[in-house]
């Protein structure tokens, strides 16, 4: 009997990471395009060689 449950857990695991990958996208961001850099870039001396 705990080898049955086990395996089942298991399965329940590696179907929900299928599930998971193969799901439709979660993420709602708003499409407001590339947003410009808008500063001085860093300066350090390490950088200026």
């Amino acid at each position: 009997m705990q080898f049955w449950n086990s395996l089942e857990s298991a399965m329940k695991y590696v179907l929900e990471g299928f599930g998971e990958i193969f799901a439709p996208d979660h993420d709602d961001y708003p499409h407001v395009g590339v947003q410009p850099f808008e500063d001085d870039p860093y300066q350090d001396a390490h950088w200026n060689d």
